[in-house]
């Protein structure tokens, strides 16, 4: 039985597509069950009003929505707390971020923060320069749910699955070797100051980010547009 389920997380519609219920009494060697799919998608107008401008709270909508359609702990203050970004580009849709940082402890340099990616997104390409108060960022990340394509240094390996979107760089990037990421595994920067960036899988990924410290001000983006919108020159 095939259906089809639209949510509207405020003003942004959210569109869960569904197979199940296969009537095949082989159950668990079923050769449908490969074919069965889910996803969670995103209408990258519902983003934006009139004048174009991104909508911080339709962007919250979705990470909501996310987290619910994930089974994420949602706790109270948990809206509140978010970070959420279109970097510029007006494309949230494609190319973003969503983040809750729970801690940047400066003075003892450990972080902890969880990353929130809608299906098929680009964290872009960035990296971390040393500060005047901080040493560049060390950090790894633990996908928790979906799928993330991590990428930065090392033999070019991206499969067909990774498209970077046009809003970066005209469809480009620098670093392009990728761990394909699920629940449970873990991918460290591979070396400190490197170039990385993650593009998630179709049903998103929230990812929990572990480091020494961030620094806004030391974060470095390939992209020179997005790079100005991050460290407010635009």
């Amino acid at each position: 039985m095939n259906t089809r389920v639209l949510l509207r997380a405020g003003c942004a519609v959210v569109a869960l597509a569904m197979m199940s219920g296969c009537a095949c009494p082989m159950k668990g060697h079923c050769p449908m069950a490969a074919k069965q799919k889910s996803a969670i998608v995103f209408d990258n107008a519902s983003f934006y009003g009139k004048d174009g401008k991104f909508d911080v709270e339709k962007g919250k909508d979705a990470v909501m929505a996310l987290a619910n359609y994930h089974g994420y702990p949602v706790f109270p203050g948990m809206r509140e707390k978010l970070w959420v970004s279109d970097y510029g580009t007006g494309q949230f849709a494609k190319l973003g971020l969503a983040a809750v940082l729970f801690k940047n402890n400066e003075e003892d340099r450990y972080m902890l923060m969880d990353l929130f990616l809608m299906p098929g997104q680009m964290l872009p390409e960035h990296w971390h320069l040393d500060s005047e108060k901080n040493p560049a960022k060390r950090e790894g990340w633990l996908v928790r749910w979906g799928l993330s394509h991590i990428v930065g240094e090392g033999e070019p390996n991206l499969g067909p699955a990774v498209i970077v979107p046009a809003c970066h760089m005209k469809g480009t990037v620098t670093v392009s070797h990728e761990v394909v990421a699920g629940p449970g595994t873990f991918v460290p920067l591979s070396r400190v100051t490197s170039r990385h960036w993650q593009l998630a899988g179709p049903e998103g990924a929230i990812i929990t980010e572990v480091a020494n410290v961030h620094t806004d001000s030391a974060v470095r983006h390939s992209d020179t547009a997005i790079n100005d919108v991050f460290l407010g020159k635009k």
